[in-house]
């Protein structure tokens, strides 16, 4: 468990994890964008390493996986939790997860509107947009090894 401030993040499993994890997803998903409920849970989430945030009072305010090949996702806060860095420590949560467990970068798939955010943490995006579940999204990277990936790619 990390504690930040008045937050604390606790890591886990889905079956441990899924009971505060669900209720943020499908309000940010399902409810807020929209997403079809039948892909907003899928085979992944029994397999992924889980982050869920508390405020002080205990609640649940924002979650994150970790898929078994490096790809983080379900990154979503709730509405009355953005705003205050909860959503960077989570991701900052699932990326120190991921170096622990050797990998030499992580990917994601972000909303357009939410590049800004990922490029401050070191992500870069890659590749044309691309549809998923009728939102717009782009692939970004981030490397693990200290080694830029603007560097890597341009002297390809």
């Amino acid at each position: 468990m990390q504690q930040r401030s008045s937050i604390q993040i606790h890591i886990g499993t889905w079956e441990r994890l899924k009971g505060d994890a669900t209720p943020i997803r499908h309000e940010v998903f399902v409810v807020e964008q929209h997403v079809p409920v039948e892909l907003e849970i899928d085979d992944m989430d029994e397999v992924s390493i889980h982050a869920v945030a508390y405020d002080a009072a205990g609640f649940p305010v924002a979650t994150g996986r970790l898929l078994t090949d490096g790809h983080i996702g379900r990154m979503a806060v709730l509405k009355s939790a953005r705003g205050h860095g909860i959503g960077s420590q989570i991701l900052s949560t699932l990326i120190a997860e991921a170096r622990g467990m050797g990998y030499h970068k992580v990917a994601l798939h972000a909303q357009l509107h939410a590049i800004p955010f990922y490029e401050k943490h070191g992500f870069v995006a890659e590749g044309e947009p691309f549809d998923d579940a009728g939102i717009q999204h782009k692939v970004m990277m981030l490397d693990l090894t200290g080694t830029s990936l603007k560097n890597k790619t341009s002297n390809s």
